[in-house]
């Protein structure tokens, strides 16, 4: 039996994952205590800078006594608690979550994701071919609905979203797991450029009156495209550069600096590729910017390479 511990002496908490004892600090997360004992637990909308959301479900865990699977990114550790991450009800919730977010939505850029569908023998293409591409779903009149044909799996492909110079807005790619609007809400920027509007299958991310971001509320801090975890939002240089086939991230070095802007002292990460600046992150664990930038720190690179 292999007990753990992890974070800063404090109360502990002890249960057990899989049969290993782990003593993680109070108020720490199931998620938490799997990465303590080396167990990998896939999850898609679960972000280190922002509060569980909930969305994606793929993280969902047997805790014995529950009636449900919880998800872990969310539900806190108790003392005595049991918890299996691999059992058949979970195997097959995640297949199922994968089966349906593949179907509907093009996952080629979401890190990770290939090999936990290989994982869980996950087939989305058993729901048929994915339907033709739609015009931009923002444009549909609320509560209308197309009756499916029932040979194709309804998709949200639409076309690509490119209003401004900065990042391109694919939201083929969204999974709908709030990390944007809760990045640009009340949890870091509170711009409120965007939320969600539309129901059910229509749900989708927006604009005020799905306006064009440069007519929107929106600052340019790019803190939702540091959140996003599929690519449905890309700087605008990466998205141009994945789609003439020259994005290789194999040949990128990333160099950690300080932003010059200002005397705030934010921490810049500047990906590089072929003596390139193609996009600026910042570290999650800097206790200045916890990974989010204003619009010249994410942004303001092209005068070092102006052509």
């Amino acid at each position: 039996m292999t007990i753990v511990e992890i974070g800063l002496p404090r109360r502990l908490v002890e249960f057990t994952v899989d049969g290993e004892v782990a003593r993680v600090p109070e108020g720490s997360t199931i998620l938490d205590a799997c990465a303590a004992v080396g167990k990998e637990i896939p999850t898609l909308c679960y972000g280190d800078t922002l509060e569980p959301a909930n969305a994606c479900r793929v993280c969902m865990v047997e805790v014995e006594g529950s009636r449900t699977l919880v998800p872990s990114c969310s539900r806190k550790a108790e003392p005595g608690m049991v918890v299996r991450t691999e059992t058949d009800r979970t195997r097959l919730s995640r297949k199922v979550v994968l089966e349906l977010l593949g179907s509907a939505t093009d996952l080629s850029t979401t890190p990770g994701v290939a090999d936990w569908m290989a994982e869980s023998g996950a087939a989305p293409e058993r729901f048929g071919p994915p339907a033709p591409p739609a015009d931009d779903r923002d444009e549909r009149r609320p509560g209308e609905h197309e009756i499916p044909d029932g040979n194709t799996a309804a998709t949200v492909c639409q076309p690509v979203k490119v209003d401004n110079e900065l990042y391109v807005r694919d939201y083929g790619k969204c999974i709908q797991c709030y990390k944007c609007v809760d990045a640009c809400g009340e949890q870091w920027q509170n711009t409120f450029a965007i939320t969600m509007a539309g129901r059910g299958f229509d749900a989708r991310i927006s604009t005020e009156f799905a306006n064009p971001l440069p007519d929107s509320a929106c600052v340019y801090c790019g803190n939702c495209v540091e959140v996003c975890p599929t690519g449905a939002l890309s700087f605008k240089r990466e998205h141009d550069k994945r789609e003439d086939g020259t994005w290789d991230e194999s040949r990128q070095t990333a160099t950690t600096t300080v932003c010059t802007f200002c005397g705030v002292g934010c921490n810049l990460t500047l990906h590089v590729q072929d003596n390139e600046i193609v996009k600026v992150t910042s570290p999650h664990e800097s206790s200045v910017t916890h990974g989010n930038l204003c619009i010249k720190g994410r942004f303001g690179w092209q005068h070092v390479q102006n052509r």
